[in-house]
């Protein structure tokens, strides 16, 4: 572990445990996580902050899809399929990530996030139809599209860029295949311990993790994660619906202020 303060690391544990929260409802915990370690560890290489935001992310991911598949009405293997489609899109992404400007991909993400936001606010029922209720059938056409459009498409991005693919996730599992808010957040978990544990594999294979810090901080996380999934099922899609929001126009003035400040 890196010589810190009992003060950075306490700010660390709380900040790992309000992104577990995030992630675990509608995804985006990263967006509190990862400039949590940057501010709390400045002087520390980007690769073992990267590293180091995986080992501690997957934690809670892994206990929210296991709160989330034990109670929620989750078709697995669906969400596995599209796990790995990302998991090879992401790979994709970063290969072609040295080329590609963030300063040219930023207001283009803002204007989607802002786009989507409008959406959801001006279709209240987006998301909130109950298992059965007009939904349409679940074909193994949509399936594909899922696994090509949700698994190939925004692994690509999160290997990319990066920032608020959570929140795509389960915006696009809601789009796609007609999910509620709450089984879209559920499979999304899935999907990202998916990605997370490539990415993972990846940076500790390079030797950029540091697994001690990692390890406090992934309880926290872990505790975050499984509360947030608890809420999220007992409060359903409503309260998703708005942490959602939240969270979107939270990504919005971030990428604003990283194109900007």
């Amino acid at each position: 572990m890196p010589d810190i303060s009992l003060t950075t690391l306490a700010l660390l544990c709380v900040a790992a445990l309000a992104a577990g929260w995030i992630d675990a409802v509608v995804g985006g915990g990263g967006l509190l996580l990862l400039p949590a370690l940057l501010l709390g560890l400045p002087h520390l290489p980007a690769a073992q902050i990267l590293g180091t935001n995986k080992a501690v992310a997957i934690v809670g991911t892994s206990g929210a899809a296991v709160t989330y598949a034990r109670k929620a009405p989750v078709q697995v293997g669906t969400a596995v399929r599209i796990g790995l489609a990302a998991l090879a899109g992401s790979m994709g992404g970063a290969f072609f990530a040295a080329g590609i400007s963030s300063e040219v991909l930023r207001p283009v993400i803002m204007v989607v996030l802002l786009a989507v936001a409008g959406f959801v606010m001006f279709r209240p029922s987006f998301g909130t139809r109950p298992e059965g209720a007009g939904r349409p059938p679940l074909t193994r056409a949509r399936i594909v599209t899922a696994i090509v459009v949700i698994g190939g498409g925004i692994g690509f991005y999160d290997g990319l860029f990066g920032p608020g693919t959570g929140t795509f996730l389960v915006l696009a599992l809601t789009a796609v295949l007609h999910l509620d808010l709450v089984t879209a957040s559920a499979t999304a978990k899935i999907v990202n311990v998916c990605t997370n544990a490539g990415a993972l594999a990846m940076f500790a294979y390079q030797g950029h993790v540091m697994w001690l810090l990692a390890g406090v901080m992934a309880v926290f996380n872990l505790a975050g994660g499984m509360i947030g999934a608890r809420m999220a099922l007992r409060k359903g899609s409503e309260f998703v619906r708005g942490v959602l929001l939240v969270v979107v126009f939270s990504l919005v003035a971030k990428l604003a202020f990283d194109q900007w400040a």
